[in-house]
């Protein structure tokens, strides 16, 4: 994938302001592409931190998959992980990025639904990368 990628000229909007990534934001990331923590997120605000993989409970997530099963394995750590009042963001190839995938926007929705989940934003994460934000359901938040 191209090094470039993470040029934040891609959009108008900060990557992280689009992925809601906030001061004090315990971020997990899974299977990100080389470069997206250190060029992608950035500089990180006050006291939030990154680490990859799910190690104790997020606010925010950011898992990238090029195959469904991947996201239909790694679900239940995500929602089980993810804080009540949290998300996470479910990142899938562009079709435009020709880099093969079975990951759709409605595939993902197909998956995450029927558990309680809803999405609730989409975005262009890269030229190679879209997001589709999901959380718990509100009427099931404790």
């Amino acid at each position: 994938m191209a090094a470039d990628q993470w040029d934040q000229g891609y959009a108008k909007t900060p990557l992280p302001r689009k992925l809601g990534v906030k001061e004090g934001l315990r971020i997990a990331v899974l299977d990100a592409p080389e470069g997206f923590v250190e060029r992608g997120l950035g500089p990180l605000p006050d006291g939030s931190t990154a680490a990859a993989g799910l190690d104790g409970p997020v606010d925010l997530a950011i898992a990238f998959v090029s195959e469904l099963a991947a996201l239909e394995a790694q679900l239940p750590d995500l929602a089980r992980a993810t804080a009540p009042d949290g998300a996470f963001w479910v990142a899938w190839p562009k079709k435009a990025s020709k880099v093969p995938t079975d990951v759709t926007e409605d595939r993902i929705r197909d998956v995450v639904l029927p558990r309680g989940l809803v999405d609730v934003k989409v975005c262009a994460i890269s030229p190679i990368w879209s997001g589709l934000k999901i959380c718990l359901r509100r009427e099931l938040r404790a």
